[in-house]
């Protein structure tokens, strides 16, 4: 047993052992069943309150909104009280925000429960995160991350298709279906998962593995070698918004026309596709390296979303935009969850929270920005620009992990290892 001071050591058990299983990917799996079954439905929900483009993307861009302002204070409560209170109370909010969505009479209140949701789901993220972080060793992190995000993408092939059928029966139903499953999804963590932030942090103990302070965290970040790893970040957030938030599906439904039933098909074909790769990668970057697969990834997303911009610009078919739809969620499979694995990799143990919050933020802004800026272009300018733009992103995102960014496969291992 550890000593009253001493950091928890890393956890030895396999990656997909019945612990992690429970602890880990089965929560996981059922909050992003939950969440995917609301996902086709947003856009076309937005729509109903007779908006445009432009004013129905801010239902991505305030979700957006919410995770940003919820970035810093979730990894100081992560550090200050621990991971477990934080793992509980973010799908708790979640749950009553999409239950509130299902009510919602105007705009205007949609956007407010979108807010609190997007704050929820960041206190979620950075939880659950942290749990890992502080669980597992460098040497199985790739395919414990990748691992949570493959049985997230399982959640997702069900979910939508399931959502596009419940829409034909209410617009409204899915966001209940979504708030009952977010509170089934804390209910295996109540009961089986401990606290796991390192003891030091949460006494206060004077010794070599005390709590980093303030000023101590940042001159870490502005020394320590991550000049490169935070606007990587947020080229891969930005990247990754019109990915995330349902922006491609946004442009289809105004586009294109389509459905709430199509839109449901399209994630659930994707998710498919990706959830071979997604575990596939994490073996590889444990095996060869983080760079092995996020610089080939964001390439091969940019030049999707090079596809996309091509067929915006000539008006090619709802055939061509489903080709690129699946091109650039190919490329998003073989990053899904590389950036939080090199993140996790870097994050001081004795400050994980903390780091967790800056790191995050920079992701959220990143997230916000992204589909503002797809909408703000795609109305004053062109699809095809708004698409051009976000494979700048994605080739600058490739570009600073490749030659900005260190190798942290082996950074430290010795000691996580042990």
């Amino acid at each position: 047993m550890a000593a009253p001071n001493e950091q928890p050591k890393p956890d030895r058990r396999a990656v997909y052992s019945v612990d992690q299983f429970l602890t880990l990917y089965a929560p996981a799996f059922i909050f992003a069943l939950g969440a995917s079954i609301a996902t086709p439905v947003i856009p076309v929900f937005a729509k109903s309150f007779d908006t445009g483009f432009g004013v129905a993307s801010l239902v991505i861009v305030i979700h957006a909104l919410g995770g940003l302002f919820a970035a810093l204070p979730t990894g100081f409560l992560l550090d200050k009280f621990g991971r477990r209170p934080v793992l509980f109370i973010g799908p708790t909010v979640m749950a009553l925000s999409s239950i509130l969505t299902a009510v919602a009479s105007s705009f205007p209140e949609l956007l407010v429960y979108r807010f609190i949701g997007g704050w929820a789901m960041e206190m979620w993220r950075q939880a659950r995160l942290a749990v890992v972080a502080d669980r597992s060793r460098r040497s199985q992190r790739g395919r414990q991350l990748t691992g949570m995000v493959g049985v997230e993408a399982s959640g997702r092939l069900i979910g939508p298709a399931v959502g596009g059928f419940l829409a034909a029966w209410s617009i409204r139903t899915p966001f209940v279906v979504h708030g009952i499953l977010a509170l089934l999804a804390i209910v295996p963590s109540f009961f089986l998962v401990k606290e796991t932030a390192p003891l030091a942090n949460r006494r206060g103990a004077q010794n070599d593995d005390a709590p980093l302070s303030n000023r101590e965290l940042w001159r870490m970040i502005r020394d320590g070698g991550l000049v490169g790893f935070f606007p990587a970040q947020f080229f891969a957030s930005m990247t990754r918004g019109v990915l995330w938030g349902g922006t491609l599906l946004l442009y289809a439904t105004f586009a294109y026309g389509t459905s709430a039933q199509l839109l449901g098909g399209l994630a659930t074909a994707a998710s498919v596709i990706g959830i071979p790769v997604t575990l596939s990668c994490g073996y590889l970057m444990d095996r060869f390296g983080r760079k092995t697969t996020m610089v080939p990834g964001f390439t091969l997303i940019a030049l999707g979303l090079l596809f996309l911009a091509c067929g915006a610009q000539w008006h090619w078919s709802l055939v061509s935009f489903i080709a690129g739809f699946f091109w650039v969620h190919g490329g998003h499979s073989v990053t899904s969850g590389s950036m939080q694995v090199i993140g996790s990799d870097m994050a001081p143990a004795n400050a994980r929270g903390r780091f967790f919050g800056i790191w995050r933020l920079v992701g959220e802004i990143g997230a916000l920005v992204s589909p503002l800026l797809f909408a703000f272009v795609a109305e004053h300018f062109a699809y095809s620009a708004a698409f051009a733009l976000f494979a700048l992103c994605s080739f600058a995102t490739a570009l600073l992990l490749a030659f900005s960014v260190k190798e942290t496969r082996h950074s430290g291992r010795r000691s996580e290892d042990s």
